[in-house]
């Protein structure tokens, strides 16, 4: 006899094998690329231009931006060889943690940052938004079982029990 948890389908194991992924993937990879590209050539050349302060906060925005982008490159490629057979979900959960997918904030709204470059600031702030949509995939991937299956509780549901109780049972 199969039990609920045999006929269950995780929506994140199908998003991650979806055409959604592809595209996730493929956005991820160009947006690399494209970092790349700027911050070896026109990103150089606008950063010698820059004043001290900027200069600095330039420098620490594309390392910020250079990591987080080859942590997201690092999961799309596992989540790829996954989705390929090359490895199982479980083999990947196990060398995720090899991968550190943490939110790493910038301060896109400070005043020195508007005075980077704006190619720089467009690249932080897509490689942010790409980055919310890999973590939200990863934890509906890495998830356990239980945690994609319970519904969560409401947090006065509990108090709601507690009133209904004490409303309908009978008087002593």
């Amino acid at each position: 006899m199969l039990s609920i948890e045999d006929n269950t389908v995780f929506f994140g194991e199908k998003l991650a094998s979806s055409d959604a992924f592809k595209s996730l993937f493929r956005e991820g990879m160009l947006l690399v690329e494209e970092s790349a590209e700027y911050l070896d050539g026109p990103g150089r050349l606008e950063s010698r231009s820059l004043a001290r302060a900027e200069a600095l906060a330039y420098a620490s925005e594309s390392m910020r931006l250079t990591t987080r982008l080859m942590q997201m490159a690092s999961w799309l490629l596992l989540q790829r060889a996954v989705n390929e057979g090359e490895m199982s979900l479980t083999q990947a959960g196990a060398d995720k943690h090899k991968v550190k997918l943490t939110r790493q904030e910038s301060a896109t709204d400070g005043s020195l940052f508007q005075r980077l470059p704006a190619r720089l600031r467009d690249l932080v702030q897509q490689s942010m938004r790409l980055q919310d949509r890999v973590i939200h995939l990863d934890q509906l991937l890495y998830a356990s079982p239980a945690q994609n299956a319970a519904p969560a509780q409401m947090p006065l549901e509990g108090q709601h029990a507690l009133l209904r109780r004490a409303f309908t049972s009978p008087v002593r």
